[in-house]
């Protein structure tokens, strides 16, 4: 139960928000922009909040109504009801506001690098990379988020054995970092004449874009190597040392690009990359760091794990991580049904906040 104390503590705040921003030139650019940030994240809570302490204070008003001996006896059966109606629906609104005052993800507001990569199965599962990112293309398209290619290896059948693009818009990673692990496909290909079911991977990676003031990269701890691009690209693309390989020394991560044919434009991509791989791995040393300090794990989960199956044969779609299985394999594959699985991961993943912050009170 969140005491009346802390509520009015919430909405107080948010009172000196509306004052504040109301003298924009006082706070300054930078406090106006923070104010602002925490208007926006108190708004819902406040309008919770209210609603809150209005329904504990009607749930007061009928228990004297209940209790009161001397009160007309159909009065008193009509409390009596409206009171348990009240106090249901206080427990939802207390499960709604706990969820709406768990600790936020800092990333969650930010754009994506998404990398998908084609694992075992040959063709078979770089044509599976290929569904998967007209798949998030599609999804991206129902959420007004814009999807820019920053380089992919077409595997030659029609799909690719690696694919990274930055999404971007406004929450991307709160709902795309669900997606973050091994992916399977069960289906028959068409070179198949048997009609045998094949099962094939491909790993999907969801990382937070990260700004120069997240990650501070010094120069001396770059090794470039600059060469000569090959492969797809056109006829141009192989007359200019313009492809860039980034390594960067400390971490051992290495980044390469070779899409541009401007050698400037190769780096500037590769090190947009760079720059979201390092944020992603200081990420998840602190929740290592964190979870070998708590019983249950917060985080984004082990990479390595299956964490989805597509079955074509049967038209499903299993979500191992929540044990959900949904028959909408097409709906799912053209982005219109992602949102679904999506929304109970995210619910599951509140639960098991709330849960954790239960058990360390």
């Amino acid at each position: 139960m969140i005491p009346d104390q802390k509520l009015e503590q919430i909405i107080k705040r948010f009172e000196e928000l509306i004052q504040s921003l109301a003298n924009p030139d006082e706070l300054g650019k930078d406090n106006f922009a923070k104010a602002s940030k925490e208007y926006s994240d108190l708004d819902p809570v406040v309008t919770e909040a209210k609603l809150l302490l209005a329904m504990r204070a009607e749930v007061v008003d009928l228990e004297e109504m209940v209790d009161d001996g001397e009160a007309d006896a159909e009065m008193r059966t009509l409390a009596a009801e409206e009171l348990e109606d009240t106090r249901a629906k206080i427990e939802k609104a207390e499960h709604k506001l706990s969820v709406l005052l768990l600790p936020k993800d800092i990333a969650d507001d930010r754009s994506v690098i998404l990398e998908i990569r084609a694992g075992a199965g040959g063709d078979e599962a770089s044509l599976f990379a290929g569904v998967l990112f007209r798949m998030y293309q599609k999804y991206a398209e129902t959420k007004g988020w814009k999807v820019e290619i920053i380089s992919a290896s077409s595997s030659g059948v029609g799909g690719y054995k690696e694919v990274i693009a930055s999404v971007s818009g406004r929450g991307v990673f709160s709902r795309m970092k669900f997606e973050s692990g091994v992916h399977r496909v069960q289906r028959v290909p068409t070179t198949e004449s048997s009609g045998r079911i094949h099962t094939s991977t491909a790993t999907v990676a969801v990382l937070p874009e990260a700004e120069e003031v997240d990650i501070q990269i010094e120069e001396k701890d770059l090794r470039v190597d600059i060469f000569r691009a090959s492969g797809p690209g056109g006829q141009s693309v192989n007359t200019t040392d313009s492809a860039i390989r980034i390594t960067h020394l400390p971490t051992g991560i290495v980044v390469q690009q070779q899409d541009e044919k401007s050698q400037h434009k190769n780096r500037a991509k590769a090190m947009k990359v760079l720059r979201a791989r390092l944020y992603e791995h200081e990420r998840a040393k602190a929740d290592e760091e964190r979870a070998a300090n708590r019983r249950g794990q917060i985080g984004t989960g082990d990479r390595s794990e299956r964490i989805r199956t597509y079955n074509y044969p049967q038209g499903r779609v299993s979500d191992h991580r929540i044990n959900l299985t949904v028959h909408k394999l097409d709906q799912i594959l053209e982005g219109v049904g992602l949102d679904g699985i999506i929304d109970a991961l995210v619910e599951d993943h509140q639960a098991t906040q709330l849960a954790d912050m239960e058990s360390f009170a």
